[in-house]
């Protein structure tokens, strides 16, 4: 089966588009993406990938301009009869070697780090949800920046979430509402408002998600 997938995005500043068309067969899938339109005589696509992927075990994507080869492998074991999600990527024209885990402590906690070989751990994020995941609240620690992170996510309907977070090394704020709907597509709206400034004045964007089937 085909599946394609159209998306764009509105904001005060630019516009931007992306498309990708995948074919599942058996357990692998075939997927071509583009993204990075121009719509001011196009809309015309600028990035291009190609990817193999197997859900839950591996995808190799390839980056047609750049000539960059990268891949990703995941993986679930049981440590102290807790579950450990991994995701090892590599990428060939970076040259860098990344490790995220998950911890699944239970259906509510969960424990995250990602980890480059060069430099070491570079992220903690801890997530905690409450009535079954319709509220959701993750600080993240940024090693590198040594910095911290906030976002806190409620689920208004069964398609509707709004979300509102905080970066304090920019200082930026920013609020979300986005719905996901098996019939309808998808769509996001987002605000932020960057405190440090003097102006003070939000930035806003629109984003929305069609699949088809053919």
């Amino acid at each position: 089966m085909w599946k394609a997938s159209v998306n764009g995005q509105c904001a005060t500043d630019s516009s931007t588009g992306a498309a990708t068309v995948s074919i599942n067969a058996g357990e692998l899938k075939l997927k071509a993406a583009m993204s990075e339109a121009i719509f001011d005589a196009g809309p015309i696509f600028r990035n291009l990938s190609l990817s193999l992927e197997k859900p839950g075990s591996f995808i190799v994507d390839y980056n047609v301009p750049k000539q960059d080869l990268r891949f990703q492998f995941m993986n679930s074991i049981r440590v102290l009869d807790k579950q450990l999600k991994m995701t090892y990527t590599h990428s060939r024209a970076d040259k860098n070697l990344w490790v995220d885990g998950t911890v699944v402590i239970d259906s509510s906690n969960k424990i995250s780090a990602t980890c480059n070989f060069d430099s070491g751990i570079r992220k903690f994020k801890y997530c905690y949800s409450q009535a079954g995941g319709a509220r959701t609240f993750e600080p993240c620690y940024d090693v590198a920046k040594n910095s911290w992170d906030f976002s806190v996510s409620q689920r208004i309907t069964g398609d509707d979430v709004v979300k509102g977070s905080y970066q304090t090394s920019t200082k930026i704020l920013g609020l979300e509402w986005s719905r996901a709907s098996p019939f309808s597509g998808s769509f996001k709206v987002s605000a932020s408002l960057n405190l440090a400034e003097e102006s003070k004045i939000p930035k806003l964007s629109a984003e929305s998600t069609w699949d088809f089937d053919m």
